[in-house]
């Protein structure tokens, strides 16, 4: 929905584009912002859109586990989680300060970027990136990085847009889509089982091709 903020489409972020520390702190900036523009940049989901279903199954129960949501923004999908599994401990890790205020206070919360993770290898269950490693730019890095944080045998899954789809939505300049193939070949380098598919918003609608889902087991 933020995307409504932009006037037209940017042109797509080149591949070996890099996270330089001026690019850093524009892309905090605009989510710092953005914190206050709750009908853009929601503190809530609706728990019956499939992308809620998809991660739900692909992650397995989270009760007992130690789960990260990778540039969570407000935390609206890990306050889901955390309201449906009160024993999961729920993470979330944005760039943004300003929009880690709204994460409920149930949830860990950690500042920093996609591409250089504040945690241990290993340290999280599972992990899942909803319409946010779009931002990573440098996004090798960030793959590598979400795939080391969880354990072997845990779950990853990445929800975002088809490349073939760019220039549908207004975009910033940095922002990045993805073939299916792309994230595919990244994830394998680190994990047993990789898996893509087409999806839509709501279950009984027949995907557009705008939205991926990637699923993956280390």
């Amino acid at each position: 929905m933020w995307r409504r903020l932009f006037s037209k489409p940017a042109e797509a972020a080149p591949p070996d584009a890099r996270l330089t520390p001026e690019l850093r702190a524009r892309i905090q900036a605009s989510f710092d912002e953005s914190a206050q523009d709750e009908e853009h940049f929601p503190s809530t989901i609706d728990p019956r859109i499939y992308h809620v279903k998809l991660l739900q199954e692909h992650l397995g129960p989270l009760n007992g586990k130690r789960v990260l949501d990778v540039g969570c923004g407000k935390g609206r999908f890990a306050r889901l989680f955390q309201e449906q599994e009160p024993s999961a401990e729920m993470w979330g890790l944005d760039i943004s300060e300003e929009m880690l205020r709204y994460v409920p206070s149930g949830i860990r919360t950690q500042a920093g970027s996609m591409t250089d993770m504040p945690f241990a290898a290993g340290f999280f269950d599972a992990a899942y990136a909803t319409e946010s490693l779009e931002h990573a730019v440098e996004i090798e890095k960030a793959v590598a990085e979400m795939c080391r944080v969880v354990k072997t045998r845990g779950r990853i899954a990445i929800i975002d847009k088809n490349a073939e789809q760019w220039g549908k939505l207004a975009t910033p300049e940095w922002e990045r889509w993805f073939t299916r193939g792309e994230l595919e070949r990244l994830l394998r380098k680190h994990c047993r089982e990789v898996s893509s598919r087409f999806i839509s918003y709501w279950e009984d609608v027949e995907p557009d091709g705008l939205f991926l889902a990637w699923l993956a087991v280390k």
